[in-house]
């Protein structure tokens, strides 16, 4: 089965804490995976606003979510406060994929580590517009080296 391998840069230049609550949860007591990407955009906001912007004002444009990957690497509990680190990486004429790892504040457990997709958007006339310059010189102290690859055909394990 082909699998998506997400490398992590060694650094991120934005983190924040995320506390988990109950709502976060699903019936087997740990992170809900629909939850996950949830916890993501709080960190894409707080990422966004750190940086002097909306999601819905980039220098008079919006952005949109294209497209997301993520691996799961541990469960996460109730209470437990989680370090999204995020960063940028593939810059393009019209958008960039952010790329993000959750780890548990206390043990550094790694839970998740993904890529989401971004694009620039006029909401006015509903299309795709070039990522205006201002925020590509921002976003520089942000870029990270090419973070997904997918692995296809991955040879299973046979047993010894």
């Amino acid at each position: 089965m082909a699998r998506i391998q997400i490398r992590l840069p060694s650094l991120f230049a934005f983190s924040t804490d995320i506390t988990l609550y109950q709502s976060h949860l699903n019936y087997g007591g740990h992170l809900d995976n629909a939850l996950l990407l949830t916890l993501v955009s709080e960190a894409r906001v707080r990422f966004f606003k750190s940086l002097g912007y909306t999601e819905l004002d980039v220098e008079g444009v919006g952005i949109l979510v294209s497209d997301a990957a993520l691996q799961y690497r541990s469960e996460a509990f109730h209470g437990e406060v989680m370090v999204l680190r995020l960063g940028a990486t593939d810059l393009g004429r019209k958008g960039f994929d952010m790329v993000w790892s959750m780890n548990e504040r206390s043990t550094q457990r790694e839970v998740a580590r993904g890529k989401t997709g971004i694009v620039f958007f006029n909401y006015e006339t509903r299309k795709v517009v070039p990522m205006p310059a201002t925020f590509r010189d921002k976003l520089t102290r942000f870029k990270a080296p090419s973070a997904l690859a997918l692995c296809v055909n991955e040879p299973e394990s046979t047993p010894a």
